[in-house]
């Protein structure tokens, strides 16, 4: 009689800075009634992973549920995957993090399930070939990837009913290839249709393996499935459709096949993960970081705060000490959650607030590492260094207080501003760029009946949340930074700034300035400038920024010199784009005198001298002073992405543009300073 061994595994996982509501309505739609489930049906032997953060929660809201999940282990019916503990990209974080996360996760398996892991859940399945050496030396067995990895390295389906081994260095691991048809197939399609699937692939020789191992969020949060997976009965009816047929299906766990059966043979797999990821990705996962430039800041700024790490830890230490580098090296961790990092049928990197978590966890780690560095001292630090590395050094001004990252390839800009003692990262501000989806928002929005099929499938369809969607699908010409240097017509109009439909006049705002850092005493600085075109004559601009050690304000100083033979008549602008996460919360706002504005509001006023933003959620002020006074114009960054449930606007942030009308003779000049004040 043929047969066929079915080793099935879930994983689950909520990201970092997820809200607390999403917990819960996961746990009661899904984790709990899952696990439930699985308890009514001994026979059927599965796997699972839990993220750390998901462990950390389950501890604090429902230590239950670890306690059920322990007795379905102790009869041997559940087996535990370990994985990255704040599940990171594992190939993207350094080796020495690699370790420690993966060991942090092994360390919670054996005090509380009393098991120690022998497999490990690779998140997203990313795999790169220099992983078997690290993992190995983790104490990790075995993987599971997708059968996308396999056939991609010149398998064919026929040969995927197994596992392989691999190799680096000559140090193994065991790989398992993820069926695509049961991804597919469960939990979407009829309980029939798997069995008949699994008859398909049964053999003789009872060693074949159909592999699923995938998100355990399928079965209760994605759209609709809880009704169909607990309501409607699909998970107890596949089940019992499964105990029905155990004489020729024999469900394993993965640890238990390894044991059985062996290796179909020697693989080496190419950089890979699942299709849809490869799709999203452009076929690897890396180029998320050449796409979008917020994903490269944030990924650059972990490397660069691991880095800080293992120099820290190399100098050992005791009591609080120890303490500290190990709470340090928790933040690190919890900065290093992938979900924000990339972006594909989910928000991820659209989710501002999953951004401030990344940066929060990153900042905070930065600031106990200054603590054990320097103590309460105050300093002035400036870090010449490629930190994006793209092979152009960047300028880092930082104090106690603040860190200022300055790009002079990108105008002398300025693309982080963290404010230490909320750690909070205020030009954390995402851009309006082209998605290869939008064209069918486009289209979709074109067909009035926001009822019909066409605007109803998450994967093959458009969702759309709103009607007019469509408009707001605009391309910035560059990226969401601070003290951009443009030049307008006189006449600019607010909308055209919105939809980016201005004429700039100027070749300064994307373009390269020359640089040289200062440090005297408690000052740091950093100068800029540059000689370019405005509207065909001939413009130089300096401009200075500064930092004290014992304040948390950035002086820029500003200088135009007209070296034409004719005189010169523009509006200067000088650009900055700022966030306080919500676009309309009561307790965020901007503040012009005694009038207060909505961060998603556009506005113009044709002469102001300062501007104010307050949160009051996160005690942070923020204010703008400018020694002349100039218009100023804002409006909201709102970006259109694609998510779970379709098609959504999203706050990213608010861009604020001084303006100054300037006259210029001949050799003559315009000055004036802008003082930039955090506070809280």
């Amino acid at each position: 009689m043929k047969k066929i061994n079915f080793l099935f595994g879930i994983h689950c996982h909520q990201p970092v800075g997820n809200f607390e509501h999403i917990f819960d309505e996961a746990f009661a739609d899904c984790y709990l009634p899952f696990i439930e489930t699985m308890d009514r049906h001994p026979k059927i032997k599965f796997a699972v992973h839990y993220s750390g953060i998901l462990y950390d929660w389950f501890l604090s809201k429902h230590p239950e549920f670890i306690d059920l999940l322990s007795k379905l282990i102790r009869r041997g019916q559940v087996e535990v995957l370990t994985g990255g503990y704040y599940e990171p990209i594992i190939p993207i974080i350094p080796d020495s993090d690699k370790l420690g996360q993966i060991q942090m996760q092994n360390n919670f398996i054996k005090n509380y399930f009393k098991t120690l892991p022998r497999g490990l859940w690779l998140t997203e399945r990313i795999w790169e070939p220099h992983l078997p050496k690290i993992l190995n030396e983790a104490g990790i067995e075995y993987v599971t990837v997708d059968d996308f990895h396999f056939l991609s390295a010149g398998l064919k389906k026929e040969d995927l009913y197994g596992y392989y081994v691999t190799e680096e260095q000559g140090i193994p691991i065991n790989v398992f290839p993820i069926s695509k048809e049961l991804r597919y197939l469960i939990p979407f399609k009829m309980p029939e249709e798997t069995i008949k699937y699994l008859e398909s692939i049964a053999s003789e020789d009872a060693a074949r393996a159909a592999v699923l191992a995938d998100d355990g969020e399928k079965f209760g949060v994605w759209p609709g499935t809880n009704k169909w997976v607990y309501k409607d009965g699909y998970l107890e009816n596949l089940l019992c459709a499964i105990e029905a047929n155990l004489n020729w299906i024999c469900p394993m766990t993965f640890s238990e096949y390894l044991d059985e059966y062996p290796a179909k043979g020697r693989i080496y797999l190419p950089s890979a993960s699942y299709s849809e990821m490869m799709e999203w990705s452009g076929g690897y996962f890396r180029n998320f970081f050449v796409k979008y430039p917020e994903s490269n800041n944030m990924h650059k700024k972990m490397l660069q705060v691991s880095g800080k790490m293992q120099t820290l830890k190399k100098s050992h230490g005791s009591g609080e000490r120890k303490n500290l580098i190990k709470e340090a090296e928790i933040e690190l961790f919890k900065g290093q959650c992938n979900c924000a990092y990339w972006h594909g049928i989910f928000g991820g990197l659209y989710l501002s607030y999953l951004r401030d978590a990344v940066y929060e966890h990153l900042i905070k780690a930065e600031n106990i590492i200054q603590k054990l560095q320097r103590g309460d001292k105050n300093f002035t630090e400036v870090i010449l260094t490629d930190f994006d590395r793209d092979g152009l050094e960047e300028v880092i001004l930082s104090n106690p207080y603040l860190n200022a990252y300055f790009s002079p390839s990108q105008g002398g800009s300025i693309f982080e501003l963290d404010y230490k003692p909320k750690a909070f990262n205020i030009s954390n501000v995402l851009t309006r760029r082209e998605e290869r989806y939008h064209k069918k928002i486009i289209e979709a929005a074109g067909n009035k009946n926001m009822d019909s099929p066409e605007t109803k499938s998450i994967h093959e369809r458009v969702v759309i949340k709103e009607s007019g969607i469509d408009k707001y699908i605009i391309y910035d010409k560059s990226r969401r930074v601070s003290l951009v240097d443009h030049f307008f017509p006189e006449d600019v109009e607010l909308d055209s700034l919105r939809k980016g439909a201005y004429k700039e006049l100027g070749d300064f705002s994307r373009e390269v300035y020359s640089f040289y850092p200062q440090r005297k005493k408690e000052e740091a600085r950093v100068n800029f400038s540059r000689t370019g075109k405005v509207d065909g004559q001939e413009i130089s601009i300096t401009k200075s920024a500064s930092i004290l050690a014992g304040q948390s304000i950035i002086n820029v100083e500003y200088e135009l010199t007209n070296l034409s033979n004719d005189k010169i008549s523009v509006l200067f602008g000088v650009e900055f784009n700022f966030t306080l996460l919500t676009s309309d919360a009561p307790d965020r706002y901007i503040k012009i005198e005694k009038a207060q504005y909505k961060m998603n509001s556009s506005h113009q006023f044709e002469k102001i001298i300062n501007l104010k933003l307050i949160d009051e959620w996160k005690g942070i002020g923020v204010s703008l002073e400018l020694e002349k006074s100039g218009k100023i114009f804002w409006y909201p960054i709102e970006t259109i992405s694609q998510s779970e449930s379709g098609f959504e606007r999203t706050y990213q942030g608010t861009c604020f543009i001084f303006g100054f009308n300037i006259g210029l003779d001949p050799q003559g000049k315009w000055t004036n300073k802008i003082a930039l004040r955090m506070e809280s």
